[in-house]
């Protein structure tokens, strides 16, 4: 995240009385790139600055690619996490072409990230957002409260690399080194039904792999303008933590 992206999430913990820590994965925003990395391992970083810090008990939220990290973490150590939250989150890959219906650009890096590296690196040679995949909701929020998104992503690829998001296609189209059967907090899923990025079938579909999942699919919402749920999760969670972390 930016700057003032990090500043204004943490502004919104704190004014619900919690703290915020964000890890960045590697590849993203200065972090050393990690080739071959996979879920697990990043769930296992976070894990190890939770540990430096001190820090016995949190919840944890991923939006996007990093929901798959945030699931992680709570399969890692479901005895520390008491609630976890993901926002437009891709479901486990299983090697099926239903996997990616719905994907705007034909699944795009996803799709060539399932062919192997050399696939989705001359695949990011070429690539091109489409506006298209991006719904008007999603439009007004980068313009508004999220409008840091937006510059991250294009920070992302400012110098000519694009290896965190590469790296993240990666490591989500192999299996993830979790179970997440071990998840024993809360979980709540939220997805845009109308999302061309991450299609909400992938809501159901991490759904049947947790049955105590509370799923909100959400009409007139989209990729980006799912998180303007966040900040009512963010105080639904501090209203029930035992203590802040």
């Amino acid at each position: 995240m930016t700057s003032l992206e990090i500043f204004s999430r943490h502004a919104l913990a704190a004014g619900a009385g919690l703290r915020l820590v964000s890890v960045t994965r590697p590849g993203f925003a200065g972090s050393p790139r990690r080739l071959g990395r996979t879920v697990s391992d990043t769930a296992a970083d976070v894990i190890e600055v939770l540990e430096r810090l001190g820090i016995d008990r949190v919840v944890t939220a991923g939006y996007s690619g990093g929901g798959p990290h945030a699931l992680g973490l709570a399969a890692l150590v479901p005895d520390r996490v008491s609630h976890v939250a993901t926002f437009a989150c891709p479901a486990p890959y299983d090697r099926t072409p239903d996997w990616f219906t719905g994907m705007a650009n034909n699944g795009g890096g996803l799709r060539s990230a399932a062919e192997g590296r050399s696939a989705r690196e001359r695949y990011q040679r070429t690539a091109e957002f489409d506006p298209g995949s991006f719904t008007e909701a999603d439009w007004e929020a980068l313009s508004g409260s999220w409008a840091g998104i937006g510059e991250d992503a294009q920070a992302a690829t400012a110098a000519g690399s694009a290896s965190g998001e590469i790296d993240d296609d990666l490591a989500f189209v192999v299996p993830w080194g979790v179970d997440l059967d071990q998840i024993t907090s809360r979980v709540s899923v939220f997805h845009a039904a109308s999302d061309c990025l991450i299609p909400a079938h992938h809501a159901e579909r991490l759904a049947a792999l947790l049955p105590a999942a509370d799923v909100r699919k959400l009409e007139a919402s989209g990729h980006v303008a799912v998180l303007q749920q966040l900040p009512h999760w963010i105080h639904a969670v501090a209203r029930w933590m035992p203590t802040v972390t």
